[in-house]
């Protein structure tokens, strides 16, 4: 299993990205996993709050490239296309609030990842980038959200790394947090929204991504 998933009391799920070994990059089967399993919880209808993090020391390192070696195959490209629109869709579809907890580098998708969550809490170890504008394109309107236009056209043009703190004077994170305190402080964080009521929560949500307009056709769409 390339995910782990720990229900806590309160209604709030723990979700791990756990390819630490691959610095948690978005292989198309970890990608399916957090679809299924964020499938899986939206059932659930003691679940308030999801809380995301990387395993290891990074958040993630953004799609396996080890995979986009493989892009001129057409049903391997097909698959692997597939795999990351239903992976966004999942996350910004989600009917209920995601908190990323970046304990680490989270890079180019795995920086998306994190941009697609409703809050984000950053270790002092963490780093945010997009490093494949140098080669290739890069998702724009998520970041355009979060810190406006002026600074996302910046990182996404430059793909220039922001650390932990730069991220919170822009407001791209709402806290930095010691890395040995940054699952319980979100956990913390979760367990605030998880006593609002959960039709509260959910209408909420469905404005955040009524407004967000992020209905996506396809991954470079964001």
């Amino acid at each position: 299993m390339n995910t782990k998933c720990e229900l806590h009391e309160g209604g709030i799920a723990l979700v791990t990205l756990d390819r630490a070994e691959a610095k948690n990059a978005l292989s198309i089967e970890l990608r399916n996993e957090v679809t299924d399993r964020l499938a899986t919880l939206a059932t659930d209808s003691d679940l308030r709050v999801v809380v995301l993090t990387g395993a290891g020391n990074s958040f993630s390192s953004g799609f396996d490239l080890k995979e986009f070696q493989r892009i001129g195959e057409v049903s391997f490209a097909d698959q692997l296309w597939a795999s990351s629109d239903r992976f966004h869709r999942a996350i910004l579809e989600f009917p209920l609030p995601i908190i990323a907890a970046v304990n680490g580098p989270a890079v180019a998708g795995g920086f998306d990842l994190a941009a697609m969550c409703d809050l984000r809490l950053a270790s002092t170890e963490a780093t945010f980038s997009h490093p494949e504008a140098a080669f290739g394109e890069v998702a724009y309107g998520l970041l355009h959200d979060l810190v406006g236009g002026s600074i996302a056209r910046e990182l996404c043009l430059l793909g220039r790394e922001v650390d932990a703190h730069e991220a919170l004077s822009m407001r791209l994170v709402s806290s930095v947090e010691p890395p040995e305190e940054l699952i319980s402080s979100s956990m913390a964080l979760a367990a605030k929204l998880a006593a609002c009521p959960v039709q509260t929560l959910r209408s909420t949500r469905s404005k955040i991504q009524a407004r967000s307009g992020h209905g996506i056709r396809g991954t470079l769409d964001l």
